[in-house]
């Protein structure tokens, strides 16, 4: 295994059947369910799932479905927005299966 040629970061993950609304992370507020990984901003999103089965026994459901967002500050106007960049689900190939947080 070769090593990571990228930052290590803190990555929030907040399990749920839906994403979460831009104004639930509003005034430092964050929603409930939150699982926190230490990642690499090129890890897939493969990985990202299989480390979230490991402590999210849902998650190991053959039909759990897992869709990908960013939620991050809008550095044109106050407040957060959503960048959705990619969904998958467990137990199938898929598309977005090798689609790394940076991009």
């Amino acid at each position: 295994m070769s090593a990571r040629q990228t930052c290590p970061l803190l990555l929030r993950v907040f399990t749920t059947g839906k994403h979460h609304r831009v104004g639930e992370f509003s005034q430092g507020n964050v929603p409930s369910s939150e699982l926190q990984i230490c990642t690499w901003m090129d890890a897939t999103s493969k990985e990202l799932i299989n480390l979230v089965k490991e402590v999210y026994p849902d998650a190991r459901k053959k039909s759990a479905h897992f869709s990908f967002a960013i939620v991050f500050t809008d550095p044109k106007s106050p407040g957060y927005r959503v960048k959705e960049f990619g969904s998958t689900t467990s137990g199938r190939k898929g598309t977005d299966d090798s689609v790394i947080l940076q991009f």
